[in-house]
């Protein structure tokens, strides 16, 4: 009796002597993969706020010796100064830097709450009030994504140039009301809700808009703000549309007018170009993590109810 128990010690012991060892290894395994996905955000930064001297210095320094905003100042001194063409404040002066960052926040934002609207209210007709031909335009819809960008950009140009909308944000906002990912996300996720809930909401008398807003829109919140990440993320990123249709430098949004400012006849500058690109994804990062609930929420779910 006392071997058994002994015995049965014995091997209780090893199996958590190999719980904990895998335990390890697998913690070291994702560290590993931490420290290389955030290893080129850290660089990022840290050549931000390296002088221009030492960021093409070998080898190169992990953490700068004599850290500096010096290229910050000198991208926005650079950048010049012009007017905000938005809220009739073109008499108000400001940095081009700090303009296009307006200029970029106000069209992400915008283009965010149309997209998200639009592609709720499209997933909402698809997943729930079936008319004819529903599934083929859907189907029609998704085909659209093996459409590659670059060949609907000079059918785009054209349309925006016949409405006179080149060089306004209106011609920049146009193309991107609404997305074909965000319907197909919408769609998935507001079809497994059960249909009782808005039965009762037309008995208790609701519209379809009222019952539209005040039933499916709460239950979807999560869908749509993992549709709003994304949106968010692809119009603050946007570069080649605003590239085509913007003109005036007052009107560029920050990729674009980053873009001007990274190369000199003596060639790249990194320190501006890590700056730059470090200012442009402060918003990016923030915006995440104050929709990050929604967003892990919007992934379980998805995961689980298909």
């Amino acid at each position: 009796m006392a071997q058994s128990a002994t015995l049965t010690r014995t091997q209780s012991a090893g199996r958590n002597w190999r719980d904990r060892f895998w335990q390890i290894v697998i913690l070291a395994i994702l560290m590993m993969a931490a420290t290389v996905s955030l290893f080129p955000l850290y660089w990022l930064f840290v050549t931000a706020i390296t002088p221009a001297s030492s960021t093409v210095k070998l080898p190169p320094e992990l953490i700068p010796a004599n850290p500096t905003l010096e290229n910050v100042v000198n991208l926005i001194r650079l950048s010049g100064t012009g007017g905000l063409r938005v809220l009739g404040l073109e008499n108000v002066q400001m940095s081009r830097m700090l303009l296009w960052f307006i200029n970029t926040l106000l069209l992400a934002l915008v283009s965010t709450g149309i997209h998200v609207l639009f592609d709720t209210m499209a997933g909402y007709a698809f997943a729930k009030r079936k008319f004819p031909g529903s599934n083929v335009l859907f189907w029609m819809i998704l085909a659209a994504l093996m459409i590659p960008g670059q060949v609907t950009l000079v059918p785009l140009y054209l349309m925006i140039t016949q409405f006179k909308l080149v060089n306004t944000f209106a011609g920049v906002l146009l193309p991107g009301l609404a997305d074909v990912i965000g319907i197909f996300l919408l769609k998935q996720y507001i079809q497994t809700m059960p249909g009782e809930l808005e039965e009762a909401a037309r008995m208790d008398g609701a519209s379809e808009w009222k019952t539209f807003t005040s039933v499916i829109v709460p239950l979807a919140a999560p869908a749509m703000a993992v549709t709003a990440i994304f949106a968010f993320q692809r119009y603050w990123n946007a570069f080649l549309w605003p590239l085509v249709i913007l003109q005036n430098p007052d009107l560029f949004t920050l990729q674009v007018g980053l873009s001007y400012l990274y190369n000199s006849e003596f060639g790249t500058n990194y320190g501006f170009l890590m700056s730059g690109a470090a200012l442009a994804s402060i918003p990016m990062i923030i915006f995440f993590f104050a929709f990050q609930r929604y967003f892990m929420q919007g992934l379980r779910v998805g995961a689980v109810k298909g």
